[in-house]
């Protein structure tokens, strides 16, 4: 049972059910999480099993019927758009953009520089700023057009961090970096949960050094939530201490599970289904 701070702070699910299509059985059918702010959770699953969009609904890119049903610091993510304009609740996925407050979606590939990027940026802290573009080691003369995806990755990260977020959604987007660069901004992030009480929820498929570092993990399959624990009470963990085992394990006896029948289900037996038909779109 999630208490009132978690409730406040932290995310909180209740109940949420949502469809990419009307005419197929939903992704998600009576899903609940709840993530304690301060925590540092790892979403793990197989590829389509709902973590990206469970982590754009999270940041209010997919609209879930009911107010009450997806909250995130007290509020609806969706309606709610000051939680993303004002930086309290981040989401960095795969694309090679960030959306920057009134400005909407940046792309980050053009013949521009970081600098102009990153400095164009108002209201940043700029000791915030500096000690980013230190840690993810940029060059503020880089053109955007010619750099690696590493370093581009590297300057999206930094923008999506500039200011300081209270909820951080992240999803494989260590992917590009270097393992000194990915372990330094693990330690970054580490430092920001502990300091600053913030909440990060991060779905990925590299495992390396997370065993130590998360604090908390969520398994989805096919849209279930099947395991939501703290790590240090994850049983497979006590006899390994190598998590990417252990997942690799889960995963695995996944495809051993007869799938279930799925469940025929239509916006008239619920008013909280959302779909690509009914919901808006970020």
């Amino acid at each position: 049972m999630a208490t009132a701070e978690e409730d406040s702070l932290g995310i909180r699910v209740r109940g949420m059910q949502f469809s990419y299509d009307v005419q197929q059985p939903p992704l998600f059918l009576d899903f609940d999480l709840n993530v304690a702010p301060g925590s540092r959770c790892l979403l793990v699953g197989a590829n389509g099993s709902g973590k990206t969009t469970l982590l754009k609904i999270l940041a209010g890119k997919h609209m879930v019927g009911g107010r009450d049903v997806v909250r995130v610091l007290n509020g609806s993510a969706f309606h709610d758009t000051q939680l993303v304009c004002s930086g309290d609740l981040a989401y960095l996925g795969g694309s090679w953009s960030k959306n920057v407050g009134s400005a909407g979606e940046i792309p980050l590939q053009g013949d521009f520089s970081a600098e102009h990027m990153i400095f164009g940026v108002e209201g940043a802290d700029p000791d915030r700023r500096d000690k980013l573009i230190e840690l993810l080691d940029i060059d503020l003369q880089w053109r955007m057009h010619k750099v690696s995806d590493g370093q581009r990755r590297r300057v999206q990260i930094c923008l999506g961090l500039l200011y300081p977020y209270k909820v951080l959604l992240l999803d494989e987007v260590t992917v590009d970096l270097d393992v000194v660069t990915r372990m330094d901004l693990l330690d970054f992030f580490r430092e920001e949960c502990e300091q600053r009480e913030a909440t990060i929820v991060y779905a990925t498929h590299i495992f390396d050094g997370l065993e130590t570092w998360a604090t908390h993990l969520a398994y989805i399959q096919d849209g279930e939530l099947r395991r939501a624990e703290k790590l240090s009470d994850v049983d497979e963990l006590k006899s390994s201490t190598n998590l990417l085992s252990v997942v690799e394990a889960w995963l695995r006896a996944e495809t051993k599970v007869v799938k279930k029948n799925p469940v025929q289900q239509t916006f008239a037996s619920s008013p909280f289904f959302s779909s690509r038909h009914m919901a808006y779109y970020r």
